[in-house]
């Protein structure tokens, strides 16, 4: 895929400080301070010309995001129907124009027919029952990450997780290696926004997606199940308790699902004990 074009005006990539706010305390000592917040913008994605979908994003890894929300999407099979993205913005908004091959934007505008309705935040407001529960196809079976790999995995993830040091109120998706190492870290204000961005990246750096692990640091739903698995990820971890929903679709899609509780030993439950 062609490298984008750059964006027509500067955005925020983590590495500049961003602005801190004012605030005062609402207290008998009447106190004030200054915090830095999180940043959030409008992202509208077009493909070939027709706007497809408005989402609320963190400014960063932009590119990464727009890749990994066309495939966990379903909006391309592949990295290579993407043949260009550019993104450009105008105050708080920001617009990628995408350009995808031309059977891939024949089986968008027949999506595009059949679509009952969709959430930028989930599965909230999805009226088709084939849109929340998917046929999926199932992954090959994949041995588990050694233990060892999961020590102290909270810390690390504290010490990568740059914006959210910054300003707070952001998830992270990251990844991590055979050897047990970080080698990706995105975050987001979303959630699925930061597995899609961490999906975009691991295709992009041409990495596999079952030579390590995934780590979600936020509630583990089920379309987060939907996309590690479109993904071909063979491990996601997550930092809090997975529904039994999620469960349930961890083991029947052979998708290693394992929670990394505060305080206890790491608690697999995909594949099932005994499976």
């Amino acid at each position: 895929m062609p490298r984008p074009a750059p964006l027509s005006t500067t955005m925020s990539d983590g590495n500049s400080a961003p602005d801190a706010y004012t605030y005062a305390e609402l207290d008998d000592a009447a106190g004030s301070g200054s915090a830095v917040l999180a940043e959030e913008c409008a992202l509208a994605i077009a493909y070939n010309g027709i706007s497809h979908a408005v989402m609320m994003v963190s400014p960063s890894a932009l590119e990464d995001f727009v890749v990994g929300f066309s495939l966990s999407g379903e909006v391309v099979g592949g990295i290579d129907d993407i043949h260009d993205i550019q993104l450009n913005r105008r105050g708080d908004a920001f617009s990628a124009e995408v350009q995808i091959g031309n059977r891939a934007f024949w089986a968008l505008k027949e999506q595009r027919r059949n679509l009952a309705g969709t959430s930028g935040c989930g599965l909230c407001g999805v009226e088709a029952i084939e849109q929340a529960l998917p046929q999926l196809t199932a992954l090959a079976p994949s041995p588990l990450p050694p233990a060892a790999h999961l020590h102290d995995l909270r810390a690390r993830i504290n010490d990568v997780q740059r914006l959210a040091r910054q300003s707070g109120a952001l998830h992270a998706a990251l990844f991590v290696d055979e050897q047990g190492e970080i080698v990706l870290c995105r975050e987001d204000i979303g959630r699925h926004n930061a597995l899609d961005k961490l999906i975009g990246a691991l295709r992009r750096e041409g990495r596999d997606g079952r030579h390590g692990f995934a780590v979600v640091t936020s509630r583990c739903s089920l379309e987060l199940i939907h996309k590690a698995v479109r993904a071909g990820l063979s491990t996601l971890v997550s930092l809090s308790a997975p529904t039994d929903l999620c469960v349930r679709w961890a083991r029947q899609h052979h998708l290693n699902l394992i929670h990394l509780p505060h305080h206890n030993a790491p608690r697999v439950y995909s594949p099932g004990a005994g499976a």
